[in-house]
């Protein structure tokens, strides 16, 4: 729903062993090649000798076709300095189905954002194992799909699910307040392109009501997390994750109040994060490009 019209551009994130000229080799192939950068951020982690890389230039008037670029990037670059790369393009605009169960706070929000033009994404339907939320999806023309996934047919269901996600052509899932843990087989589709988000109590405070807990144990602070979904439950790459200060004053229902915003608030920035195409994981972890 985005409006505004810019150069079509393409995207390259990367990491490799710290190497000397590493930066210099890159900016030589687009600039040689007549590409104009119009971004580059970089991290070298000392630690482990990593070296992380985002740049993005234009593809008007570049000398290598975009259908061509991979397979250059790669015969010419990747395997001589040992790359992880992608490389991506402006020019495709991703796709994005929303996952939901019967909590509103974080579609409201992401739908709000969407219909306003704040991300450069679509997002042709929403999922969701109950129907309680269904007329979200008719106030902002959404299609809703109704999959009521339960223990006992989660396999049945999440092959639905899969129907569904290829017939919109979903490009990365969001689960907002999705009450179902996935399958294996269904992260494998999907890896490092489904976004969870949770309250930060875990995994000091496990199960139900993890809010009363926080406020009989007194707790000053509550936050919450945004993560990639991996087969260790809530414990994949972190994305985004914020806190809020809590005094004796706030009764449960202010911490569950303010957990609530601070779910809608770190989910967006999560998702924008990703559409922009500015993060990277390594090793369980993200480098999170400004």
């Amino acid at each position: 729903m985005k409006t505004d019209q810019k150069k079509p551009t393409a995207i390259l994130r990367m990491h490799c062993q710290d190497q000397p000229g590493i930066i210099a080799v890159i900016t030589e192939f687009i600039t040689t090649n007549s590409g104009n950068i119009i971004y580059l951020d970089q991290y070298v982690d000392r630690a482990n000798g990593t070296f992380y890389m985002r740049v993005e230039w234009e593809l008007d008037g570049f000398l290598i076709p975009k259908e061509k670029i991979i397979d250059y990037f790669d015969t010419l670059y990747a395997h001589r300095y040992g790359l992880d790369y992608h490389i991506s393009f402006s020019t495709h605009r991703q796709k994005m189905a929303i996952f939901v169960s019967k909590m509103s706070h974080c579609l409201y929000d992401m739908l709000s954002r969407y219909q306003a033009g704040e991300w450069d994404v679509e997002i042709p339907v929403i999922i969701s194992n109950h129907p309680d939320l269904a007329y979200i999806g008719e106030q902002f023309n959404i299609p809703f799909e109704v999959v009521p996934v339960t223990r006992d047919n989660k396999a049945e269901m999440e092959q639905k699910e899969f129907e569904i996600l290829d017939r919109y052509g979903i490009d990365f899932i969001v689960l907002a307040r999705y009450m179902q843990v996935l399958s294996e087989e269904f992260m494998a589709r999907y890896p490092n392109r489904i976004i969870n988000i949770h309250h930060s109590f875990l995994p000091a405070f496990i199960g139900a009501k993890p809010y009363h807990q926080a406020y009989e144990r007194g707790v000053k602070l509550i936050g919450a997390t945004s993560h990639y979904v991996t087969a260790d439950l809530d414990a994949g790459p972190i994305i985004e994750q914020d806190v809020t200060r809590i005094t004796h004053r706030d009764s449960v229902s202010d911490l569950v109040k303010k957990g609530r915003d601070l779910e809608k608030i770190v989910l967006s920035r999560a998702v924008e994060k990703h559409i922009q195409r500015k993060i990277l994981t390594y090793n369980n972890k993200t480098v999170v490009f400004s």
